[in-house]
């Protein structure tokens, strides 16, 4: 199991957000420009924690010690169920360097997007 699929199924966020390079650079399913360093992918990484409702990984792919991976979830926003993705890179050290987040349906999408404006402002 990928050390953030295990920290994020523990709930706890804080481990997540360590297991991020300081350069890491996060692709969103709802912004068009990525959003780049630490600081501003560990607030939208708290942010989702609350966003998403009875988020459950059900699907891994990726060999132990590869670079890249794939973590399948399921989640709920309020009454709209959703199937997302996250793909992650790892560095030579072994931190998340590139995370892209995919999610569909689209009424998922959406319902994500606007959760996410309202906690963070935009």
């Amino acid at each position: 199991m990928h050390p953030f699929r295990a920290a994020v199924e523990a709930g706890d966020i804080e481990a997540a957000i360590a297991l991020l390079a300081d350069d890491v650079v996060f692709h969103s399913p709802v912004a068009f420009k990525p959003y780049e360093g630490k600081a501003m992918v560990a607030t939208i990484l708290r942010a989702v924690i609350t966003v998403f409702e009875d988020l459950r990984y059900v699907r891994e792919i990726g060999a132990d010690g590869a670079a890249d991976h794939a973590l399948v979830f399921t989640a709920h926003i309020g009454d709209r169920e959703l199937t997302g993705c996250d793909f992650l890179h790892v560095d030579e050290n072994g931190r998340i360097d590139d995370f892209m987040v995919m999610v569909r349906p689209l009424r998922g999408v959406q319902a994500l997007g606007e959760a996410m404006a309202a906690r963070l402002g935009g």
